[in-house]
């Protein structure tokens, strides 16, 4: 959803925005929601084979020149697109190439990019080695987040997100939002909560990610946490939310948030938790430390063990968890803002006032 996010903030400022996407996905009804006006396909093999001239009159017809993709499979369409008429193209890197691109269609498809963009410098590194591009064509620019001066929801409003989400209101709560899978680490993060239960009775632990593939996550190992929670008789404290949009509300009920990725490219998620004034419990691997500096608490995220022992800083230390969640919020104002974002993006476009 990055695209929709980002693109509705160049709506805001006055640019004109436009996107390719399939029909009937989130993307495209997230973009219809945010008045991006769209050129839908059946699949990206229509778009390739049947397609190709329509659209590439369609952005004429728009007076296209720049074109932004943010998955590899799209730069295919954009490198066709510009055999036949040459725009300005990027492409933001958001997972971090682990397998070198340097056969030669890869190299013809990466040709014709003006610049890669890589979200940390975790990516940046692997960016480096595996794309077919000139290191000056690949730079490092941190995605961005809405950041409030006052983030702090009143305490009638998380008592009621709390209500909905059958949690008690004079419960702690340690939270994590993100894709459930084996790569998310919540598997390690019920099994720290499982050795801090007994002596923090009012600890309660939330998940908010879905619940099924369609909304992203693994269904084997979705059954396996929850077979997991009735094993461990949790089922009282251990809260599945399932996909939200309401993230912030969700965020609101968290006194710690704790992500243990075992190998996270960016950590947007990490980004609004900042944002949104916690303290927060992150991985001592992948782009994590570089995001949190020294707002956070890391820990070893395939070691229960390691996490439960962090958790318990912030459980047994008030004083740690505001001092922390301070520095979090200032660091997100002057750091990861928005407004940051979309002034470099916009200095890499130019003065031009048509995105794709």
């Amino acid at each position: 959803m990055y695209p929709i996010r980002v693109g509705s903030e160049f709506l805001k400022r006055g640019y004109k925005v436009y996107g390719l996407c399939i029909r009937g996905t989130q993307v495209a009804k997230g973009m219809a929601e945010h008045g991006i006006d769209t050129f839908e396909v059946g699949n990206k093999t229509s778009v390739i084979f049947r397609q190709l001239f329509q659209l590439n009159d369609w952005l004429k017809n728009r007076q296209v020149n720049t074109v932004h993709s943010h998955k590899s499979g799209d730069i295919l369409v954009s490198a066709l697109l510009s055999r036949l008429t040459r725009r300005r193209s990027f492409f933001t890197e958001h997972m971090g190439v682990t397998k070198p691109k340097t056969d030669l269609f890869h190299k013809w498809v990466y040709s014709h990019l003006d610049r890669a963009f890589s979200i940390s410098n975790e990516t940046y590194k692997r960016n480096l080695k595996a794309l077919p591009l000139d290191a000056g064509k690949i730079s490092q620019l941190w995605l961005g987040t809405d950041v409030s001066l006052s983030p702090t929801i009143p305490a009638g409003e998380v008592a009621k997100i709390k209500q909905e989400l059958n949690i008690p209101n004079d419960s702690l709560v340690i939270g994590n939002v993100g894709r459930i899978c084996i790569g998310k680490g919540q598997g390690e993060l019920l099994e720290a909560f499982s050795f801090l239960q007994d002596r923090y009775p009012n600890l309660h632990l939330l998940l908010v990610g879905g619940l099924d593939v369609s909304e992203g996550s693994e269904n084997n190992f979705v059954a396996s946490i929850k077979a997991r929670i009735q094993q461990l008789q949790l089922k009282d404290r251990v809260h599945l939310a399932g996909f939200r949009r309401d993230t912030s509300r969700m965020l609101a009920v968290m006194d710690i948030v704790c992500l243990p990725n075992h190998n996270e490219a960016f950590g947007l998620t990490a980004i609004e938790a900042m944002a949104a004034q916690k303290a927060i419990v992150g991985a001592n691997t992948g782009s994590l430390p570089e995001v949190l500096g020294d707002t956070a608490l890391l820990c070893t995220p395939t070691d229960p063990d390691s996490i439960s022992q962090q958790l318990e800083q912030y459980l047994t230390s008030t004083t740690l968890r505001d001092i922390n969640s301070n520095l979090a919020h200032q660091r997100a104002i002057n750091e990861f803002s928005m407004e940051a974002h979309i002034s470099n993006l916009t200095a890499y476009y130019t003065s031009k006032h048509d995105i794709l």
